[in-house]
């Protein structure tokens, strides 16, 4: 455990100077403006935006918008009901997310691991380190891979380290488990090349782009993988869904 703090003490999130720099330079100068504003005007922004949906599989999901990390005004209006979406698919079965984000919004019952946030019930380990007594059937993680070896301590190489991370939840996973991943495209470069290059691995992938601030549609690869981080709007405008089954 001191080994665990020692490193989220270190890491730039838990250092208030350095993640004002991480977030200038990931986000852009104006958005240290710009993002207290939002959050400021959020309960009177929200209850006017319109209700929108996405057809996703077999469902038709509902915009989330929620204050905290302005779902309303990046991915994550997507992404919380994508997670939604596979919790439900597997219900009553054994389920992980890696990086703690869906309990931000809503009561959760599955287990949660996450390196560096600390939290009742949250596993403060890499997920490369970690070794369950059980198989998981679902294994989760929204707008986490892109941080792995990106935006925290690594020996290796950030592509790397989300190889290794990928390997490792599909290495836990049940028999008929599935890992389901969502990313945001052009913030990581690393990641954004084995995404182009087609070596994740996964055995499914959806995309979506973003064509107005609030507004998303379904989109294929080459469309999105031409989308910017940051330009035109805030944040992600490519958002990629990936499935995984276990590791043979």
């Amino acid at each position: 455990m001191a080994i665990v703090r020692s490193a989220m003490s270190r890491h730039l999130y838990n250092s208030k100077l350095s993640k004002f720099v991480w977030f200038a330079n990931r986000f852009g100068a104006a958005e240290m403006i710009r993002k207290p504003l939002r959050l400021l005007f959020a309960p009177v922004i929200i209850p006017f935006l319109a209700k929108k949906s996405l057809p996703f599989q077999s469902a038709e999901l509902d915009y989330f918008y929620h204050r905290y990390n302005m779902t309303w005004a990046c991915e994550r209006c997507l992404e919380v009901p994508v997670g939604r979406f596979y919790l439900e698919q597997f219900r009553e079965r054994r389920i992980l997310e890696v990086g703690n984000v869906l309990s931000h919004y809503f009561p959760v019952r599955h287990d949660v691991l996450d390196k560096f946030e600390r939290g009742k019930g949250i596993i403060n380990l890499d997920i490369v380190d970690f070794a369950p007594d059980k198989p998981y059937d679902l294994v989760l993680s929204i707008s986490t891979f892109e941080h792995i070896g990106f935006d925290d301590e690594a020996s290796t190489t950030s592509d790397q380290k989300i190889r290794a991370a990928l390997f490792a939840c599909r290495n836990i996973l049940a028999a008929e488990g599935k890992l389901v991943i969502t990313v945001p495209i052009g913030y990581n470069p690393h990641l954004d090349r084995l995404i182009r290059e087609q070596t994740l691995g996964a055995s499914r992938e959806v995309y979506f782009v973003r064509t107005a601030f609030s507004t998303w549609t379904p989109a294929d690869r080459p469309n999105a993988l031409k989308k910017q981080y940051r330009r035109p709007f805030p944040y992600a405008n490519a958002l990629l869904v990936a499935e995984f089954t276990a590791s043979p």
